[in-house]
């Protein structure tokens, strides 16, 4: 071998600039005897001599720079799970609607809704609920709002016609629900709301809702395609789905100490469990009834999307002007409905709708309103968008607060 390596310079920047830090001293490795010193002075290198230089540095720079692309994805997947685990069960039923056809059968829908209701249960921290004394009134128009006032638009929604006429119906039954379940105490909290209001709101309307939601479904909605629903055994089925496991819950948090403190450690856990729960109920409709959805125009499901987009403005806007209305009339700047924390709970948290109480009336009512899967598959989008556009909303809000301070600062 007639070229020797003379040197191999292990230095972040120059060959002969300084030590590296990493190593007590340069090596010089003669391959031609093998022997090698890592004590001697560098030696100049001959003409035709090779210098590999190997840079700490960027080498662990190239290791991890691997994962750097991967860390978005990570990040956006984990701040949007809910949205992604809806849209994956819809996708997945649609692309291979075996296995979700063999879930239906088993009757896995009752045993996610019922795990739902348990975790939201077991993460009930029962002092939040006791902070929002002093906004009682605000709480108690949400629940008006979320109960009694929204589910009038129902009749609205009714007068349109679609093919098929279940995507109106579907909407229509949405809109008579109570609000979501995780989504608008998150959104409350993120932007630095009253989440212990959100929180009171969402579990009684959700409790309430039990007793109510049949009725208006009845009134609203079954009276006018001419159909009676059995609403005592509708409530009963509601009872025993939603109601209890909600309590078996709660009783198991105070229960059992470790529990409590585990589920409070593991929020994120059982919020992303919860929402897997909830994506079996779309992927196991959409894989039952995937021949009839196929044969449904694509301008159809735009059009029934768009509905649901438009849905969750007006109750934005309407719940907007409630709010504004009382606080001029309650006491302008000085009441309760003024202050920026309450109003921005009120705002979110009566203008959304849970789908899975949704979900859990479809599944009770037997088909008396139509195919289940028609009447779900446009309020699975409707929930997507609504989470959607309260997250640009929570979003413009903060930069917004942001921007005010750095006013102020400057």
């Amino acid at each position: 071998m007639a070229g020797v390596l003379k040197a191999l310079v292990l230095n972040g920047t120059s060959p002969f600039s300084h030590r590296s830090s990493h190593f007590p001293a340069y090596s010089s490795v003669n391959v031609a005897n093998g022997l090698t010193s890592s004590h001697r002075k560098p030696q100049a290198i001959p003409k035709g001599g090779i210098v590999i230089r190997a840079n700490l540095q960027s080498n662990q720079a190239n290791g991890s720079g691997d994962s750097d692309w991967a860390k978005p994805l990570m990040n956006f997947a984990s701040k949007n799970f809910l949205p992604l685990a809806l849209v994956g069960g819809v996708a997945l039923g649609l692309a291979n609607p075996t296995l979700g056809c063999l879930a239906d059968s088993y009757n896995l829908s009752k045993f996610s809704t019922f795990g739902i209701f348990a975790i939201a249960g077991l993460t009930l921290r029962t002092e939040e609920i006791g902070a929002t004394t002093e906004a009682w009134p605000v709480g108690l128009f949400g629940l008006v709002s979320i109960l009694l006032l929204t589910p009038l638009f129902s009749t609205l929604i009714m007068q349109f016609h679609l093919q098929p006429q279940e995507f109106i119906t579907g909407l229509a039954i949405f809109s008579c629900m109570p609000t979501t379940l995780s989504s608008g105490v998150a959104l409350t909290r993120l932007v630095g709301g009253n989440s212990a209001l959100a929180l009171a709101m969402t579990v009684i309307s959700n409790l309430l809702g039990i007793l109510i939601v049949p009725f208006s479904i009845s009134r609203f909605i079954a009276a006018g395609v001419g159909i009676s629903i059995p609403t005592k055994q509708l409530l009963k089925n509601l009872i025993a789905t939603l109601l209890v496991p909600i309590i078996l819950g709660k009783v198991c948090r105070e229960s059992f100490k470790g529990l409590a403190d585990f589920a409070d450690r593991n929020s994120k856990l059982w919020s992303m469990t919860s929402a897997i729960l909830l994506s079996l109920v779309p992927w196991m409709q959409v894989s039952k009834s995937r021949s009839l959805l196929m044969m449904v125009k694509p301008e159809t499901c735009l059009i029934a999307t768009g509905m649901g987009v438009l849905l969750h403005v007006v109750l934005l806007a309407f719940n907007a002007l409630c709010i504004q209305s009382l606080s001029v009339v309650s006491g302008g700047s000085s009441s309760v409905f003024s202050k920026k924390q309450n109003a921005t709970a009120l705002l979110i948290v009566a203008s959304q709708k849970t789908l899975p109480v949704m979900v859990a009336v479809v599944q009770q009512l037997g088909g008396a309103l139509g195919d289940s899967s028609l009447l779900v598959l446009p309020c699975v989008a409707a929930h997507l968008n609504q989470i959607i556009l309260d997250s640009f909303l929570v979003s413009f809000w903060l930069q917004k607060e942001q921007s005010l301070d750095n006013i102020k600062t400057a």
